[in-house]
Order: C-alpha cells, then structure tokens, then sequence
C-alpha cells in the first residue's frame, strides 16, 4: 500500500511517520516540501497535482490551521487550511479510490453540558477554527470519498511547545500561577493518536464499513488546572527545583484571560464507538502526559 502523509512536521504528523512505515511505502510531505512534490495547503489545487503524482491508495491529511486565536483575525487563511484544502484532497481520493484519514477538533461543538459528547451531537462551534474545522469534516462526507474523520482534543507531544512545558517555565520563576479551571477535557498524545490510526487503517482495509467519523481521545479527563498540578507534581518528584509551591497554582475562570477566541468549556468526548468498532484501549490521560514529561525532563 502506498501512504501520502501531509503534514510530517506538525505533532501528530511526526508520530504518524512512525506508525505509518510499518503498514507501506510512505511517502512523508509537509509544506516545504519542494517541487515536484508541493504540499501548500494554501494552494489546494497544487495539493491536487500531488495527490495525483503520487496515486496514494491511503492520504492521511495531518496538517491544519490551529493556531485558535489568530484565526480570528485571518478567517480566510483558516477556510483555506482548514475546509477548502480537506475538500480538494476528498474530491482526488474519490477519484482515486483511496481512503482518507483526516484529523478534526472538539471544537466543532459548543462546549456545554457537563456530558462527554458522542459522534451524533449536534455541532455548533464557538470560533473560526472550529466552523473551519467543521466544513472540511462536512466537504469529506459530502464527496463520497471513503474516510476516516477523528475528532480528538488538547493535544500535545514532547516535541515543540506544548501546555506542559509552559508551566514548567512559569513555575521556575513564579511564586503564583493562574490557571483555568472550567475548561474540561482529555490531554491527547500525538504518539497516541498516530497509534490509534495506524490500527484503525489496519482494520479498515479488511472491514471497509466501518469508515467514518468517530472521537478519539485518551481516557478521563481533568481541567487545565488539574493538568498543571499534575505535571508540576510530576516534576517536583523528579527533583526538578521549581519555584512555584502546590498552593501557588491557582484555579481561575475562563473569564480571567482574554482571547480572541471563545474556548469550549467542556470538552469531553464519548470514544466508546472509536473502542468497540476498533476493539481499541484508551488509557488514562496521565499515563501519555508522565511518559511526555520523562521524556521532557531527562
């Protein structure tokens, strides 16, 4: 089988270079890549061109604009990224035949109820990202493509920047941190999310009905505060000297800070379809972000 990733450089695209290789020629490209072989997702009909050079039998579309605030103020670029890009690459795998897996956000929903909230809920989302995000899912569907859509949430990696790592910086220098604490949701390893897909693509090439939209995040779920103690405790037991003490990390609202953006509050996802049809496990949130941190603190 021959594999077109798009989007090698961001999070999940580093990890999916490595969960993919095992399942067929892959062919890795991010928007760098030179010519012949462009990957410009502001450019979606040269994108096309690639698609067709290559005649993968598998595109696995790991690129986006997520940059939350600053779509705020750059909608157009978002809509481009986002929808019109996923659109062209369902319009040439439909021609092709092929499968494509593509990458969608919690933020396609409104963030209320205090429920995890399963595949059928109505969508309503708060900002640009996520009606962007939410017309590349509609344009897939729409094109008769055969897909794979996952919807995962707060996702991070131990490569690049990421939550954890800022408030390890903050704690190293700050006697008070405010963090907030009515956002909820499931932190989500990149390296879990390209494990997920690479046993989900595995399963799909022998059951092809089971295509379609389903949530996959890590199991549980905390506030962004709750994720700051944990990692701050974390590190505080490896013997990394931080200056900030347990009761200096503060729980604030939403509110506290202002953003471009409106953030969902609750961002729980039922993944119960994601585990039965895949016969899948999600382990707890804290066991990916306590590999992370090892990681990040040797």
């Amino acid at each position: 089988m021959k594999i077109l990733l798009l989007g090698k450089n961001g999070q999940v695209g580093w990890e999916l270079q490595r969960a993919l290789a095992p399942l067929g020629e892959l062919v890795a490209l991010g928007a760098d890549s030179p010519a012949p072989l462009p990957a410009d997702f502001t450019r979606p009909e040269a994108l096309a061109a690639t698609v067709r050079a290559v005649a993968p039998q598998l595109i696995v579309n790991a690129a986006a604009h997520t940059a939350v605030d600053k779509a705020e103020v750059e909608p157009a670029l978002a809509q481009t990224i986002n929808a019109a890009a996923p659109a062209v690459l369902a319009r040439e795998a439909a021609a092709l035949g092929a499968w494509l897996v593509h990458y969608s956000t919690d933020y396609v929903f409104d963030g209320s109820s205090d429920r995890p909230r399963d595949e059928a809920a109505p969508t309503a989302p708060l900002n640009v990202y996520g009606r962007t995000k939410l017309e590349g899912e509609l344009a897939i569907r729409s094109s008769g493509c055969r897909h794979l859509i996952l919807r995962t949430s707060w996702v991070y990696a131990a490569r690049g920047g990421n939550f954890a790592r800022t408030m390890l910086r903050l704690a190293a220098g700050r006697d008070r941190l405010e963090v907030v604490d009515d956002q909820i949701g499931a932190p989500t390893g990149a390296d879990l999310i390209a494990d997920l897909t690479a046993h989900a693509v595995r399963r799909l090439r022998a059951a092809p009905e089971l295509g379609g939209t389903y949530h996959a995040t890590a199991a549980g779920a905390t506030s962004w505060h709750g994720y700051a103690r944990h990692v701050i405790e974390f590190a505080r037991a490896a013997g990394i000297a931080l200056q900030t003490p347990p009761e200096g990390i503060v729980a604030v609202p939403s509110g506290t800070f202002a953003t471009a953006a409106r953030r969902p509050l609750n961002s729980r996802l039922d993944c119960s379809r994601l585990r039965q049809a895949f016969d899948l496990h999600l382990p707890d949130w804290r066991t990916g972000v306590d590999r992370m941190l090892t990681e990040v603190l040797a």
